[in-house]
């Protein structure tokens, strides 16, 4: 079987299937089909599924004209009906993992998943698991699942591994196609055949590991790190307003050692499908051997409370005004979870709209690359364009997302005040209607 499926990627005849075609998917389908393998892709999402084979892209670090090319040459195409699976050698899961309402791993979309490939699963294909999830889930949940399903054997008739998404959205510099990739399989010859599957299509180092845990722990670390760090930033954001120093200074200053230290910023709070959602992972799994990981739960904890803080910090500073939050006109800049993309998973901004909008202000909203958004079952539209009749008539201006193409300069100018919650006021604060996180 190893021998078949090496010769079938270094021909270029190896079929992909993609499995999910979201923010992950859809990237790393495009770029298995520009490297000239066939590659399908699958959702349950009909929308999608059209958009795709119509050509037409929904994910910004997808080029247009890449997808157009390769979908009107026959080498990419996506469907809904899972018994394509029947013709795929190589299989790719890139399927969400939320958290359920009680902060615990929902694992609804790589069960069914799994369950569909089961049905349809033949002998000598590959399965690689890319979501982020807890470490054993391939082994402990996938593995189980296909194998009951097709009455195939992982190893021996299958094989089977977890390599992790490394997807930044918006990043100039890294993407899917360049970004090194971990593997880990079950089994040296699994490990053998993802591996040269995937130095096939990208252009990142493959660094091999012993085990699927492995993989899936070390994107935990991943995260993590960052979420413990940001935690640090963010409590010493609060200690630095009561001692009336600014943080972003101090940060400045300590980013010159040439060791030892690498920079994190505060904010609003944590966003993105992956930092605020994978230590709950790591957490949840660590209860199973009776473990608790003090120090990311602490770190969580001071990242959850983030928006309730700006939201107060935000009272105090109508105070000094003889404003009440109740009643008083709030317009939040930004509601993308980062700089510069239209994406808002897990943003903290909608978390500090809801935290205003409980103490009764009257809250409005611009972003550039963001007209509407859905938070908790309701739409909530944005202003088309950013005024200064508008800047004048808000009482203050929360700035919980920092983007490029939006003129600070020209808010600081029209604006009565400005808490602005990610530093895009450095050029222009000694105006003096202006305090930063």
């Amino acid at each position: 079987m190893k021998e078949s499926l090496l010769r079938k990627i270094e021909n270029h005849e190896m079929v992909i299937g993609v499995v999910g075609l979201g923010y992950v998917g859809l990237p790393l389908a495009v770029e298995k089909a520009k490297a000239g393998f066939r590659t399908i892709g699958f959702d349950v999402q009909r929308e999608k599924v059209e958009q795709v084979n119509r050509g037409e892209n929904y994910i910004g670090d997808v080029v247009d004209a890449d997808l157009k090319k390769i979908v009107a040459a026959g080498t990419l195409s996506a469907t809904s009906d899972f018994s394509f699976i029947r013709d795929v050698d190589f299989i790719a899961v890139c399927v969400p993992t939320p958290l359920d309402e009680h902060q615990e791993p929902n694992l609804e979309y790589i069960e069914s998943s799994g369950r569909e490939i089961a049905e349809y699963l033949t002998p000598g294909t590959v399965v690689v698991l890319e979501s982020t999830t807890y470490p054993g889930t391939t082994e402990e949940l996938l593995m189980p699942i296909l194998e009951e399903g097709s009455g195939l054997r992982c190893g021996k008739d299958f094989y089977l591994g977890f390599s992790p998404e490394r997807v930044d959205p918006g990043n100039l510099l890294y993407n899917t196609k360049n970004t090194p990739k971990v593997v880990g399989a079950v089994g040296a010859d699994a490990l053998e055949v993802i591996s040269a599957m995937y130095r096939a299509v990208l252009d990142g180092d493959v660094h091999t590991v012993s085990s699927p845990a492995v993989a899936e722990m070390e994107k935990i670390l991943e995260n993590t790190y960052r979420n413990v760090n940001i935690g640090l930033v963010n409590e010493l954001a609060m200690l630095c307003d009561k001692m009336k120093i600014n943080l972003w200074e101090v940060i400045d200053a300590a980013k010159t050692k040439p060791y030892g230290f690498q920079p994190f910023y505060p904010g609003p709070g944590l966003g993105g499908h992956c930092i605020p959602l994978d230590p709950y992972y790591l957490s949840w799994k660590a209860r199973e051997f009776g473990f608790h990981t003090s120090m990311i739960e602490a770190s969580m904890m001071v990242n959850d409370q983030m928006p309730e803080y700006v939201t107060g910090r935000v009272g105090r500073i109508l105070n000094r005004f003889q404003k009440a939050l109740n009643g008083a006109k709030v317009l939040v800049l930004g509601v993308a979870y980062k700089q510069d993309v239209a994406d808002y998973r897990e943003s903290p901004a909608l978390r500090v709209i809801e935290c205003l909008e409980q103490e009764l202000a009257d809250v409005s909203f611009f972003d550039p690359y963001i007209q509407e958004y859905k938070y908790k079952g309701k739409i909530h539209r944005g202003l088309l364009e950013l005024r200064a009749e508008t800047l004048r008539a808000s009482d203050i201006v929360l700035i919980t997302a920092m983007h490029s193409n939006v003129d600070y300069q020209f808010v600081a100018g029209n604006a009565p005040f400005i808490f602005d919650a990610k530093n895009a006021m450095k050029a222009v604060r000694e105006r003096g209607n202006i305090e930063v996180l």
